[in-house]
């Protein structure tokens, strides 16, 4: 469990991360979504969070146009928590547990340390 981020579960805030690669997930209907993979990921005053997150491939990244890995990426974003992992409950299954994750991020802009 990321548990920085739940410590400031609901809030609204300042986040940085380096660009690691794009990825695809299976999306409604078995469609393809882009992904985009942030890695060491700090609050505005540069404490870390957590060492990585998946996001969907939104407009905001897609105005930033081509990212190369280690390019800083820095937004803001709201703490959400989520339920995560096996759910069959015909079968009376449940693997799953709760995380946190960093959710619908907006002013996504390249960051440039000390400028």
């Amino acid at each position: 469990m990321r548990q920085e981020l739940k410590k400031i579960d609901e809030q609204r805030e300042l986040f940085r991360g380096g660009f690691k690669k794009y990825g695809l997930k299976s999306g409604y209907k078995g469609h393809s979504m882009e992904t985009v993979l942030l890695v060491d990921i700090r609050d505005g005053n540069g404490n870390l969070i957590c060492d990585h997150l998946w996001f969907n491939m939104t407009k905001g990244f897609e105005q930033l146009g081509a990212l190369r890995e280690g390019d800083m990426i820095q937004f803001e974003a709201r703490v959400k928590k989520y339920r995560k992992g096996y759910v069959n409950q015909r079968a009376g299954i449940d693997q799953s547990k709760f995380d946190y994750k960093l959710s619908h991020p907006t002013r996504i802009e390249r960051y440039r340390p000390g400028g």
